[in-house]
């Protein structure tokens, strides 16, 4: 098998299934072949690689995870992957009402393999691990002003992972003059090989000079310290070319249909 082979392989079995430990407030529930997450911003649905059902059995689940959330009053991301069956899921899920937001390229390299590279930043700039609610507030502030939207509910969701499990999550910020430039994070995933990268938005005059490399390397060298075997990230197509560069593999797509309920008036 070929590393992208065997990447995507171990991808299927490890990384489909529930995450570790839900923050407080989340839960996880089963609904067929289903996961569904409960108690974020919006829900969340993900599936193995083949669902097993099609046709109206296909459209009948799409339709009981719609109304689950619409009763709820709550919006709900299907994430969907380049290679999953039946191939005619995404046709449904729009049928459903379900519309795609921007697609993802799954991302996956050997941790002890970037782990090598070294950490280099631009001079003023630090590097520094976090966990103080003020210090992830001000993440989630960066990011508001990088993508242009509120993105508070970010700041809500690391305080809970950080509260409870601290050891399954690593933030770090880059700052410089004492404000945060860059911002991302390393989630472990017990009981599997993995472990993700998130984050790695950068303000856009400080790209281009190694922010976004810098926390790749030092987040891959604490996975592998922890004996991670996987590094796996969903990733943007700005990061994509600067992961491959590094060293990370393309094994498939991910595209998050979304539905968000009725607006009133």
């Amino acid at each position: 098998m070929t590393d992208t082979e065997i990447f995507l392989a171990a991808y299927d079995e490890q990384m489909r299934g529930a995450p570790p430990t839900p923050p407080a407030g989340v839960t996880y529930e089963k609904d067929g072949p289903l996961l569904r997450i409960v108690g974020q911003f919006r829900g969340f649905v993900s599936g193995p690689r083949e669902l097993g059902v099609d046709g109206d059995a296909l459209d009948g689940l799409i339709a009981s995870q719609r109304d689950f959330f619409a009763a709820r009053g709550e919006a709900v991301e299907w994430k969907t992957r380049g290679h999953d069956t039946p191939a005619d899921l995404t046709e449904r899920l729009r049928a459903a009402g379900f519309l795609p937001e921007d697609r993802e390229t799954v991302l996956i390299g050997r941790a002890a393999d970037m782990a090598v590279h070294e950490p280099v930043l631009p001079d003023g700039v630090t590097l520094r691990r976090v966990t103080a609610d003020a210090d992830l507030r001000r993440v989630a502030a960066m990011e508001s002003t990088v993508w242009g939207e509120d993105r508070s509910r970010l700041a809500d969701d690391l305080i809970g992972r950080v509260a409870t499990a601290p050891d399954e999550i690593a933030i770090y910020v880059a700052e410089a003059d004492g404000e945060v430039v860059s911002a991302a994070w390393l989630a472990f995933r017990a009981g599997s090989a993995f472990a993700s990268l998130w984050g790695g938005s950068t303000f856009a005059e400080w790209r281009g000079r190694g922010i976004y490399r810098a926390p790749v390397a030092t987040r891959a060298a604490l996975a592998a310290a922890r004996g991670v075997t996987y590094l796996h990230v969903d990733a943007s197509d700005d990061s994509a070319p600067i992961l491959r560069r590094l060293g990370f593999e393309a094994v498939t797509t991910a595209t998050p249909y979304v539905w968000n309920p009725p607006r009133t008036a």
